[in-house]
């Protein structure tokens, strides 16, 4: 693993791509955040690892099964920023940073829903159940759905102004450094 520092990473590659890739995405996300039934460009892979997380762990008894779906969500964007980080792809992590709010803007909507099941739910077999109203019901928490589901989407929100942010200041540095081929 190379050891780079965010000024070399930043010398020679091109600002010009990132940033409308920055706000577009960083748009998209904000969006979903104002309107939950507005996907963002990340939903269907985090739908995706949702699933699959149920997949994934079903050797953990009937708990981590429906737990895993949430889970996976989130494990596989913070798995995608780890990874990125260990090619020092600073730029990948802004983007994976935005994928995991956008894939907590998901999981509070689900969450919310737990007591009132309004959403429409995709799932394995005929008797797909509502992952959080049997996760908050197991924690006799199903009153708290809607406060932890506020919370949720404010860790998520952080998030991404963390990830606009740091993706922000990684553009101004590509700007401002000396100049080189770009990539």
């Amino acid at each position: 693993m190379p050891d780079l520092s965010l000024s070399d990473y930043a010398r020679g590659r091109w600002w010009q791509w990132r940033l409308p890739l920055l706000a577009l995405l960083g748009v998209d996300v904000l969006a979903q955040l104002r309107d939950h039934e507005n996907p963002s460009l990340f939903a269907g892979i985090t739908f995706g690892a949702h699933e699959f997380g149920h997949l994934f762990f079903a050797f953990g008894g009937e708990f981590l099964t429906i737990a895993g779906g949430s889970l996976m969500q989130l494990l596989i964007p913070i798995g995608a920023g780890v990874l990125l980080y260990h090619y020092r792809d600073y730029f990948g992590i802004a983007v994976a940073g935005l994928w995991l709010a956008s894939s907590l803007f998901d999981m509070a909507v689900y969450i919310a829903d737990a007591r009132a099941f309004d959403l429409d739910l995709l799932g394995f077999g005929d008797g797909a159940g509502h992952d959080w109203a049997w996760l908050l019901g197991h924690f006799h928490a199903l009153p708290y759905d809607l406060g932890i589901a506020a919370g949720v989407r404010g860790a998520g929100f952080l998030i991404l102004l963390g990830a606009l942010g740091f993706g922000g200041w990684l553009c101004i540095k590509m700007w401002a450094a000396p100049k080189g081929a770009p990539t």
